[in-house]
């Protein structure tokens, strides 16, 4: 079939008038950037973003209560990925429909979303805004789930005690982020590691450092051009007590 008549098609199953499908048609078209020549192609003539397009017309023409997605962009390439999900939040702002969006891709999760509910083994661990859900995780699984996480061991929980008292026997969990090389609060306490990796992605420097005790923390900073750590090198660490998480 045509592009046409793939976003028709559940229109025509309606036994809606063909006018009525046309001006529908061209209407969803217009809001998802499908071009009037695209709409009188043969399908296997799209590209991959082009395909996920038209599927997501085929469902909008129907102005359905209820959007339901399921790993729509896992097949699309990186850039196509980011771009079509902007262009899924447009949508689903500008038609007002309730949508359902399953993915394992948490970065989809947190960017798109209203509302998160993060499941583990068919259980609801918790439900929130992605805010709450990132910074106010409700369990261990959602905490080391959703992020990336340091795992802090006793043994460094017991540097960190300062005026705040950790549970015995437990391990903490802290963001990456909330990891820092200086000080930038009274309450912050200092560890000293070594610096055994270094992963540059272009925005962010994330640096591996390792402790005496094999145990290692993962820290991110901001890349502003200028190459401040080398591996091997010592280096001082600032954790806040209170951004350590306990289950």
């Amino acid at each position: 079939m045509t592009v046409f008549d793939n976003i028709a098609f559940g229109l025509k199953v309606k036994k809606v008038s063909d006018e009525i499908i046309k001006a529908k048609v061209n209407e969803i078209a217009k809001k998802i950037n499908i071009s009037d020549e695209q709409l009188s192609r043969n399908i296997s003539e799209l590209s991959g973003g082009q395909q996920q397009r038209v599927a997501l017309a085929r469902a909008l023409v129907l102005e359905p209560k209820i959007l339901c997605l399921d790993e729509p962009l896992s097949n699309l390439d990186a850039k196509l990925r980011i771009s079509l999900r902007k262009e899924l939040k447009r949508l689903q702002k500008e038609l007002g429909i309730t949508t359902l969006y399953v993915t394992h891709d948490q970065e989809e999760a947190l960017t798109l979303s209203d509302r998160i509910a993060v499941f583990n083994n068919g259980f609801i661990e918790q439900v929130g805004t992605p805010y709450d859900i990132y910074n106010q995780s409700e369990t261990e699984f959602v905490c080391d789930f959703i992020g990336s996480i340091n795992k802090i061991s006793k043994e460094i929980l017991d540097k960190l005690q300062g005026e705040n008292t950790y549970f015995k026997d437990l391990e903490g969990y802290i963001r990456l982020e909330r990891v820092k090389l200086e000080r930038t609060s009274p309450q912050d306490l200092s560890i000293t590691g070594v610096i055994s990796d270094i992963e540059f992605n272009g925005v962010l420097i994330k640096y591996k450092v390792d402790f005496s005790n094999d145990e290692s923390i993962h820290i991110i900073e901001k890349n502003d051009g200028l190459s401040r750590h080398v591996i091997e090198e010592e280096i001082k660490m600032y954790i806040n007590p209170r951004d350590v998480m306990q289950f």
